[in-house]
Formats: C-alpha cells, sequence, structure tokens
C-alpha cells in the first residue's frame, strides 16, 4: 500500500481517514448544509461508512485520494479534502484528472481553512503527479467554493449536467497555489 501523507499546515494537519473518525464524518455528511451542494441529500450512516472505505481505496489504487481536516489547536475532525477519480457518467470527462473537491463543517467556514488545506495539497499533487490535470466540478450556486477555486487558479471550461448543472474547472499549469 501506498503510504498516505500527513500534510501540517500553520493551523491544520491533513491526514489519513480513521475508523474512530466515523462519528464525526457521519455528522458532516449527514448534515444538511455541508451537502446542499454536493448532491444535496445527507448520507445515512452506511452510505458515509462505504465513503469512509473508499477513502483508504483511493491512495491504494491510484496514489492519491481525501485527508481529514483536523484542526491542530483542537484536534477536532472539521472537514475533508483531497483529490479522486470517481468516473462520473458526465460529459466533458475528467476521467484521468486530480479531481479535487473539499468540504468544511459549517462553523469553520469563512476562517480560510479551506484555502489553507488545499494550497498544501495542490502543492503536494503537483509534485506527487506534475503530469496530470486538476479539475474540480462545482454547483453553480456555490459562490464561495467558485472563489475559492478561482482564487486557487482553477478556470470555467464548461458546464454540464451531473445530478444538476455543474461548472466544470480545470487548473492549467503548474504554478503553485
Amino acid at each position: 500500500m501506498i503510504p498516505i501523507p500527513t500534510l501540517e499546515t500553520p493551523r491544520l494537519t491533513l491526514r489519513a481517514h480513521r475508523l474512530e473518525d466515523f462519528e464525526t464524518y457521519a455528522a458532516l455528511w449527514g448534515n444538511e448544509d455541508v451537502v446542499r451542494y454536493i448532491g444535496g441529500s445527507p448520507s445515512t450512516p452506511e452510505q458515509t461508512w462505504a465513503r469512509l472505505l473508499r477513502a483508504a481505496g483511493h491512495w491504494h489504487h491510484f496514489g492519491f485520494g481525501f485527508l481529514i481536516i483536523e484542526e491542530k489547536q483542537s484536534g477536532r475532525v472539521i472537514g475533508e479534502a483531497g483529490f479522486h477519480e470517481a468516473k462520473r457518467d458526465m460529459n466533458p470527462s475528467i476521467e484521468g484528472t486530480l479531481e479535487t473537491g473539499w468540504l468544511l463543517s459549517p462553523d469553520q467556514h469563512g476562517k480560510g481553512y479551506a484555502l489553507e488545506a488545499l494550497q498544501a495539497l495542490i502543492a503536494w499533487g503537483e509534485q506527487s503527479f506534475p503530469a496530470m490535470t486538476m479539475t474540480a466540478i462545482i454547483n453553480p450556486e456555490n459562490q464561495p467554493s467558485l472563489k475559492l477555486a478561482a482564487t486557487l487558479g482553477f478556470q470555467e471550461f464548461a458546464r454540464s449536467e451531473y445530478h444538476g448543472e455543474v461548472i466544470v474547472l480545470s487548473r492549467p499549469g503548474t504554478q503553485p497555489a
């Protein structure tokens, strides 16, 4: 198995998912405010359990995946971010890219944590997979995520339907975040 990295930022630790994260993780994915723009329906504990296990599978098979975002000061799990290969049935296809995603607990919004976490992940991704394009899909109503994506260098290149309208973005070049 490929070692899953632990990334440190001034305020955050980005680390592998752990089984003991399940209750907090289930609360995140079960929160309507968290999933409003990510499919819109809260996940059941069973769905969240599969998601937690899938996180390890991505690292095993692709060498990349999602990491838990932990606030250093409190030790609290506040979200997750990373890359995945979702094999989405959408046009244009983004298969073979580092599809970038993130979510934070609503009470952690506006603190710069997503930017801090994603800057670390993008730097790691560019170093580990320099030939791969980074992409993201974002609901057009999710203005905070669209603004964050633009700050990180993502640019819209298409609109598509994937469980509703999405904006498809890519991050050209290898410039640092």
